[in-house]
């Protein structure tokens, strides 16, 4: 008996203080040019965490198959797997594509239906996609996005971002991809006054041409941004997988940009 209920406190204490990890990556034009191996291979990245943002889903054909193939994969693994992929962004003036979530279902569920943001997609060329998920009767709403290039000047269109938690304030919203754009850059101020914070500082997500003295990334694209008073970040990391590959030639065929995590609690 004492030990039943050695087990039974053990069972609760880690459903009410575990942690819910989530992974975000720019994946590269995911779709039928991906082959069987780097989809395996993506899976194996994937594998250790709850929920899984992706963004440059191709839009036509073969990439929501390429997503399908990817939960199949990850459920072979040993958790079940579920997935849901966006339409494709409605932007004229750059390439459309989709985006993705999957989940582990035993430790996450998802709340009513994703959706791509409808208000402000002629200001925002690739709308972000939304999707809520409950994890131990609490909510929290990633608002997965990939913003227009650099070169574009994508801060055009992040400004419009400190509008939406007041056009959705009954949801916990945190926003997660890649958005071409350093979190220094004074265009995420007004979402740092409303208390929002990013996972990363200073941390290059893309790929170099080559490496030189060991430098291999780029620019700092990729974030997590995350409301303070909502949330609190347990822990977060980036996964250098192009070590992983004989150069960054070869590691190129994966992605272009590196992974991202965190693991948080939710208030």
């Amino acid at each position: 008996m004492k030990k039943l209920l050695c087990f039974l406190f053990l069972v609760i204490y880690v459903a009410a203080f575990s942690q819910l990890k989530i992974i975000s990556w720019n994946v590269e034009n995911l779709g039928k040019s991906k082959s069987d191996s780097t989809i395996t291979y993506i899976a194996k990245t994937l594998k250790n965490y709850d929920v899984v943002a992706l963004q440059e889903i191709v839009a036509g054909y073969g990439g929501t198959q390429a997503v399908a193939k990817l939960a199949e994969e990850l459920s072979r693994k040993g958790s079940k797997w579920d997935y849901v992929v966006s339409e494709p962004t409605t932007g004229s003036s750059y390439k459309t594509e989709r985006y993705a979530f999957l989940w582990k279902t035993s430790s996450v569920k998802k709340t009513g239906e994703a959706w791509l943001e409808k208000k402000y997609n002629l200001e925002i060329d690739r709308e972000p996609y939304y999707c809520t998920f409950s994890y131990n009767d609490k909510s929290v709403t990633l608002v997965n996005f990939h913003a227009i290039t650099k070169s574009k000047q994508p801060e055009t269109e992040i400004k419009y971002f400190k509008f939406l938690p007041l056009e959705y304030p009954l949801l916990n919203l945190m926003f997660i991809g890649d958005f071409n754009c350093p979190q220094s850059h004074t265009v995420f101020n007004p979402l740092k006054k409303m208390g929002y914070a990013s996972v990363f500082k200073n941390q290059k997500t893309t790929l170099k041409k080559e490496c030189k003295k060991n430098v291999c990334l780029a620019s700092e694209f990729d974030n997590i941004w995350y409301n303070t008073f909502k949330i609190k970040v347990k822990n977060c990391d980036v996964i250098h997988f192009y070590k992983d590959f004989k150069d960054l030639k070869s590691a190129e065929e994966i992605s272009d940009h590196i992974p991202i995590w965190v693991e948080i609690e939710l208030n």
